[in-house]
């Protein structure tokens, strides 16, 4: 029988220390899990009193492979989100149950960060503070979730919620990719085809016609230049759209030039009402989730502000969170704004009197999702024949450029 010193957490949140005897590390995770505590630090106590660290090694130290087959998705980290759900819903203690993923975990990269996440946790850090430190993977709204369940004894419960969270986003993210993907491809097709018949097919062609026919008509002569243009100045034009393309990022990267296209999305026809469909139903579901797991308005509204994901309706985001802070409803200053319809108000309002406040904004936010849902699948029904349209009608001028000067030289010849 060994000695192990531990550190961990009770079901309720507080902390606790202490020393344990069991014949292995294994045997004393079990017996600390049998008595409802969560260890985040576990070391052997050697013969002279002196403590010497049981953690297994893990290879935290080995570089990531991030090439982009190893990169990680957005869907990794939901799966992980559940499955860690799933294992301290079974009462293991999260070192374990990190160590357990990290062991089955395919992704090198992503395996390496729960190796490190679960050295930290190991070490005495806490889950929320270990997650913290890869900030661009959980970001501020899953770590303060994390903490407020650590801090409530309640983290299996709010690692479920987050995962439903993740997992209804990546859903809605989903249906809309796949609403888009047909007139991508109608488009980026179209531009293909015209490219290769304007700097290919189409010089050789005119040559010829040039040749036979001393005038031209205006049609051909239009797509003569244009074909000249790209045929013997492609490389410049390239270099230009490259330069215009790194150069627009650069400015949407920017503070002032993000929050412009984050207006200019808001005040386009058929986008805008989507886009704000969207932020008001992530808006929604995310404060509903954190108020559910726990959290307090205030602070649920300062999360929520940097994750609604547009920064016009973040300034008024915060603004509400002032307001609120003044002792204000929730319902009282949304109705100011006049972001949310009607309805959704008072559902809000009903919501905070009859401390039901999470429930109504989940409600909130399937009905502005499904909202968004309607007005993508009008968006995309209209995008899609207005995309074959204008492919058409590019291909139809070159026809009509082509045949002009042809039937003009039948006409010659009879």
């Amino acid at each position: 029988m060994s000695e192990f010193r531990y550190q961990a957490v009770e079901e309720n949140g507080a902390r606790v220390a202490g020393v344990i005897e069991a014949d292995d590390r294994q045997s004393a995770l079990r017996l600390l899990g049998q008595r409802g505590l969560f260890p985040s630090n576990l070391e052997i106590k050697s013969a002279n009193g002196a403590v010497a660290s049981a953690a297994p090694k893990t290879k935290t130290d080995q570089p990531a492979d991030f090439s982009f087959a190893n990169r990680i998705k957005r869907k990794d980290i939901t799966a992980l989100t559940r499955e860690i759900s799933a294992l301290l819903g079974a009462a293991i203690p999260i070192p374990q149950a990190l160590d357990s993923l990290g062991e089955e975990e395919e992704n090198p990269a992503l395996k390496t960060v729960v190796q490190k996440i679960a050295d930290s946790v190991r070490k005495g850090t806490a889950f929320s503070a270990a997650l913290e430190e890869h900030p661009k993977l959980f970001g501020k709204l899953y770590s303060s979730m994390v903490r407020v369940g650590e801090e409530g004894g309640v983290l299996p419960k709010v690692m479920a919620d987050l995962a439903d969270l993740l997992e209804h986003e990546d859903e809605v993210r989903g249906e809309v990719v796949s609403a888009v993907a047909y007139p991508v491809f109608v488009l980026v097709f179209g531009i293909c085809t015209v490219t290769v018949l304007l700097t290919v097919v189409l010089p050789r062609l005119f040559t010829m016609l040039q040749d036979m026919l001393p005038v031209l008509p205006l049609p051909t002569l239009i797509l003569l230049k244009v074909s000249h243009g790209l045929h013997h100045y492609w490389p410049w034009l390239l270099i230009a759209l490259a330069a215009a393309i790194f150069g627009g990022r650069g400015y949407l990267r920017t503070p002032r030039g993000a929050e412009n296209w984050d207006k200019i999305k808001l005040c386009i026809p058929l986008i805008g009402p989507v886009v704000r469909a969207a932020a008001l139903g992530r808006f929604a579901r995310t404060l509903g989730t954190l108020v559910k797991s726990g959290v307090s308005l205030l602070p649920a509204l300062k999360i929520v502000e940097n994750t609604i994901g547009n920064r016009i309706l973040a300034q008024q985001v915060a603004s509400v969170a002032e307001e609120t802070r003044g002792g204000d409803s929730l319902a009282t200053p949304l109705r100011k704004l006049g972001i949310f319809p009607r309805t959704m108000i008072q559902m809000i309002d009903v919501g905070e009197q009859t401390g039901k406040l999470d429930v109504m904004l989940l409600k909130v936010a399937e009905i502005e999702e499904r909202q968004m849902r309607a007005r993508t699948k009008i968006l995309i029904s209209l995008l899609a024949p207005a995309l074959i349209l204008v492919v058409g009608a590019l291909v139809g001028f070159m026809v009509i450029a082509i045949l002009l000067p042809i039937f003009k030289m039948s006409r010659a010849i009879h």
